[in-house]
């Protein structure tokens, strides 16, 4: 068969094929008489294990040694293979995110484009300080597309950074909160305090819902967040989770400062009091925990917490009872 006739059979060209005969890969059995090339039917199946060795991605010179050296074995040629299609694909990934994110911004000119690639650039900086600076100056004219602020946040580690994230956040709001929610079930807890600490210093409603439903995460991590963020904004909902943290000292101070604040409507003062005492008489605290939680009731004004406090300085606990009887007096001397 000429060369011709074995470019249109086989889909390589007959320049390739010259090419391939010059490196010695395949020559033509035969010539005929006017000094053409003749390919046989062996010649013609080796050009298509050439090829079909080249779709793995195989160099000619690794085709060569494959088709010709007996001892060649495949394992870790193929091996190599895997890794380098892998590190390939992840490049692809990490440019196609990129377009992704500039195209979001909906650049003007190639000026923002390079603005935002700066950006970028700068929030995957080595240097803290970089990504700092990056953090602070992403809400300007051409602002960093959200879902590369969510990733920022989500892996940084410095806290300097992460809070100047969570600002950029708070400031998008748009978009993020949904972004960050997947951050919650991340199997990485650190991840997971990152995204409620995010979600809580955005100020709208779909964060707000998002920290509701955090109240009833498994991780206590993100309860506690939740529930100092939405006693806050005054919801009511926060209320056992923040009792809970004074039982475990965690975050104890703050989480009575929050119920404080929830305090200064009489119907929910009556609520925490109620379930303050209810803590206080379940039997399933100790000593420690007990005066943690009359502690908790010098700032819950009302009936409830007044009658719960005059019991509690005759409390069988020396400790508990003395410091329900000093507030009591803080209180009558107000």
């Amino acid at each position: 068969m000429l060369i011709g006739d074995v470019a249109r059979q086989s889909g390589v060209s007959a320049r390739m094929l010259r090419h391939y005969e010059s490196l010695g890969l395949v020559e033509p059995t035969q010539r005929t008489g006017a000094g053409y090339r003749e390919y046989s039917s062996d010649d013609i199946r080796r050009i298509f294990h050439i090829e079909s060795l080249r779709s793995l991605g195989l160099s000619l010179r690794e085709v060569r040694r494959a088709l010709d050296d007996p001892g060649f074995t495949p394992a870790q040629l193929v091996a190599d293979l895997v890794r380098q299609t892998r590190e390939r694909i992840a490049a692809e990934t990490e440019l196609l995110t990129r377009l992704r994110r500039i195209g979001a911004a909906q650049p003007a000119d190639w000026t923002d484009v390079l603005q935002i690639v700066a950006l970028l650039q700068a929030l995957g900086s080595e240097h803290a300080g970089r990504r700092q600076r990056a953090a602070l100056s992403s809400t300007g004219e051409v602002p960093v597309p959200v879902e590369a602020l969510v990733e920022a946040a989500l892996s940084e580690s410095d806290p300097n950074v992460a809070g100047a994230l969570r600002w950029a956040l708070a400031q998008a709001a748009d978009g993020a909160p949904a972004l960050l929610a997947a951050g919650l079930d991340s199997p990485v807890a650190e991840v997971r305090k990152r995204a409620v600490q995010a979600i809580a210093e955005i100020p709208n409603g779909d964060a707000t819902a998002l920290l509701r439903d955090a109240l009833a995460h498994p991780d206590f991590v993100v309860r506690r967040y939740a529930a100092l963020a939405l006693g806050a904004r005054g919801v009511a909902e926060a209320i056992p989770t923040l009792i809970e943290m004074v039982v475990v000292e965690t975050n104890e101070a703050d989480a009575a400062d929050v119920l404080a604040l929830l305090a200064g409507e009489p119907a929910v003062a009556d609520q925490i009091a109620a379930r303050l005492v209810e803590r206080l008489t379940d039997g399933s605290v100790g000593p420690p925990e007990r005066r943690r939680l009359t502690q908790a009731l010098a700032e819950i004004p009302g009936r409830t917490a007044a009658a719960a406090l005059a019991e509690l300085s005759q409390d069988e606990d020396r400790a508990v009872a003395l410091t329900a009887t000093y507030i009591r007096t803080l209180r009558d001397g107000r």
